[in-house]
């Protein structure tokens, strides 16, 4: 891929604007972390934070499966959300390497 550096300054600032709003409509993207077939479900937004929980009756007797599949739900829907996050971002900048940058999901 052969990129010219003169277009990508000319472009910058319309990508930051893009960024700017993407980082506002963080909170509107929600994914659902699951384990246990669904018997625990975590629903976290594109800030990461953790919006609804859900939990199957059935397991809330057993405290160290109930933790475990908490852990799990929550693992799998972050995973999920910076997969989002990324595949958005991509979108808006046609694929550029955002590591390093303020946004959260993205290593820095």
């Amino acid at each position: 891929m052969n990129i010219n550096p003169f277009d990508l300054l000319k472009n910058a600032q319309k990508i930051q604007e893009q960024m700017n709003g993407f980082q506002e409509r963080l909170a509107d993207i929600t994914v659902t972390g699951a384990s246990g077939a669904g018997m625990v479900e975590i629903d976290i937004n594109g800030k990461m934070d953790v919006t609804d929980i859900r939990i199957a009756p059935e397991i809330v007797n057993d405290i160290e499966m109930l933790q475990d599949l908490i852990i799990s739900a929550f693992t799998d829907g972050m995973a999920k959300v910076r997969e989002e996050i990324s595949s958005q971002a991509a979108a808006i900048t046609g694929g550029l390497n955002l590591q390093g940058l303020n946004i959260p999901g993205f290593p820095a």
